[in-house]
């Protein structure tokens, strides 16, 4: 089972809610079963590590942002059970990606496993030090979710 995370440029939100979903699995013993990556829908960030203060909230929260910025690809959509946007720009966008409508279908909001009722994650970069601590708070509360959904439809081993 694999999940993209999908943002705008792929250089705060998504890459984050990688590092925080792979930090989960690892925890439940999960990374076998699950897999996960991020993506973005503009190419104007390309090749570009995670941006220098998303990294620094992430650091004091143990995650470890890596990999370096790129679009979604047809390829993310075949092999991915799940493509999750963090906004409803993200998600029409990515709607327009979608090489069919059967692909298409893949996607789903990610606030959809947010406990708070918040519909987006809101993008930090044009914001202080306590955006991205906000999007990290709701990335961990709805990726623990996701996977306690996600864990319940895995076949036992």
């Amino acid at each position: 089972m694999h999940i993209l995370f999908v943002c705008w440029g792929n250089i705060c939100r998504s890459p984050s809610a990688e590092a925080t979903f792979r930090k989960l699995l690892k925890k439940r013993g999960l990374e076998k079963k699950i897999t996960c990556d991020s993506a973005g829908t503009i190419g104007q960030h390309h090749g570009n590590p995670p941006d220098p203060r998303m990294q620094k909230a992430a650091r004091s929260r143990n995650l470890s942002l890596g990999g370096t910025a790129r679009m979604a690809t047809d390829e993310d959509f075949e092999k991915s059970f799940l493509l999750l946007t963090m906004d409803n720009f993200n998600f029409s966008e990515l709607s327009s990606l979608a090489p069919n409508a059967e692909l298409k279908a893949k996607i789903k909001p990610f606030c959809s496993y947010v406990s708070n009722g918040v519909k987006e994650v809101p993008d930090p970069y044009y914001g202080g030090a306590a955006g991205f601590e906000t999007v990290l708070d709701l990335l961990e509360d709805g990726c623990s979710r996701l996977l306690d959904e996600l864990e319940s439809q895995l076949t036992p081993s």
